[in-house]
């Protein structure tokens, strides 16, 4: 939950399974702050309001009830329709727009269905709506790029670790620069298969058009991952761990850590 403002109006915003729900409530208060449930239902009763939840519906829900819709639409606009949007959801299984109870209740809408309603209320006030909307989204994408730095750089900087480990207790004394590239070349490639399930030149064959490496296209879970995997095989490597029985215990926790982290509101509310 969040909020943005509108021409001085705070407006909540709810994420629903990476889906913006905006606050109607909010909004209608711009226009009648003592009767804000009043202007949604004046709203609703409107022929196109109807008409454009109708389709946004067929486009977005595929357990959309259109008998019951045919039957409203074909009562709106007349003087003695009534509608809420307890009485939308329940007959035609919307899912455009909720209502929520509580504290932070209220009704919401689907952004599509909030920006419509805005600009019901008043074209300016939309467009102000808009604005922040937009600013809300660049100062989340913007973190998100940020948490992935984060990320890429934090498995820079075990990656390191990693190789001093290899240099001391992998490379044997008196080998070529050649060789020692090869191995750790060889235990990058542990990681990669771990994780991704390839080597890197596997993904570079599979890849020919992308630039970079497969780790400049991992998911933010598989960077985390990746992180750990450097510190865990580090570890590993000091413990004289053999490299067949290491990449299985990678492997291991690889996909330990990324079914855990799929599952984590947490990490999905930072994408």
């Amino acid at each position: 939950m969040v909020t943005i403002k509108a021409k001085d109006t705070e407006i909540t915003i709810l994420s629903i399974q990476e889906k913006d729900y905006i606050s109607l409530t909010d909004i209608a208060k711009a226009k009648n702050l003592d009767d804000p449930n009043g202007v949604i239902s004046n709203w609703l009763r409107n022929r196109n309001t109807i008409e454009y939840l109708g389709v946004w519906e067929y486009l977005n829900n595929p357990d959309f009830k259109p008998l019951d819709f045919e039957g409203f639409k074909s009562e709106a606009g007349s003087n003695a329709f009534t509608m809420s949007p307890q009485k939308w959801i329940e007959n035609t299984n919307a899912i455009g727009i909720m209502s929520k109870s509580g504290r932070y209740g209220g009704t919401f809408a689907h952004k599509d269905i909030a920006f419509k309603f805005a600009s019901w209320v008043s074209v300016e006030f939309d467009l102000y709506l808009i604005k922040d909307y937009q600013r809300l989204k660049e100062e989340e994408q913007a973190t998100k790029s940020l948490e992935w730095n984060l990320q890429r750089t934090l498995s820079k900087i075990n990656y390191r670790i990693h190789t001093d480990a290899i240099k001391e207790h992998i490379v044997p004394m008196m080998v070529t620069k050649e060789q020692i590239n090869y191995v750790y070349a060889n235990e990058a490639d542990l990681l990669n298969v771990a994780l991704f399930g390839k080597t890197a030149k596997e993904w570079r064959k599979d890849n020919p058009d992308e630039k970079g490496n497969i780790r400049d296209y991992a998911s933010l879970e598989q960077l985390v991952v990746l992180s750990n995997l450097e510190s865990i095989n580090a570890l590993l490597i000091r413990q004289d761990v053999q490299q067949s029985e290491r990449i299985v215990q990678l492997n291991n926790v690889a996909i330990s850590q990324m079914s855990s982290l799929l599952k984590n509101q947490h990490v999905k509310s930072l994408k």
